[in-house]
C-alpha cells in the first residue's frame, strides 16, 4: 500500500513541479519567479521525503533537512534584495 501511495504522491509533485517550473518562466514579475522558485525548493523537499519513505533508507532525511534549510536561506536572500531594489 505505501508503494502505490508514494507512486501518487510522486506523480502529484511532479505535476506540481510542472507547474512551478512554467511560473518561474512565465512569471509577470521577480516577486513571483521568487516565490515560485521558493515552491520548487519545497517540492524537491518533498520528492527526497517520499523517496526516504519509499525507500525505507533514514539518511536521505539529512538530504531534506539540508535543502530545506538552503531552500528557506535563499528565499530570505531574495526577499531582501527585493526589499532593497523596492526602496530605491
Amino acid at each position: 500500500m505505501i508503494q502505490l501511495a508514494s507512486y501518487g504522491a510522486m506523480a502529484l509533485l511532479m505535476l506540481a513541479l510542472f507547474f512551478a517550473i512554467y511560473r518561474l518562466v512565465r512569471g509577470p514579475s521577480l516577486p513571483d519567479r521568487v516565490v515560485a522558485l521558493d515552491l520548487i525548493g519545497v517540492i524537491s523537499l518533498g520528492v527526497v521525503l517520499v523517496l526516504t519513505v519509499r525507500t525505507d533508507e533514514p539518511v536521505y532525511l539529512d538530504v531534506a533537512i539540508v535543502l530545506g534549510i538552503v531552500a528557506f536561506m535563499s528565499t530570505v536572500a531574495f526577499a531582501r534584495y527585493l526589499e532593497r531594489v523596492a526602496e530605491r
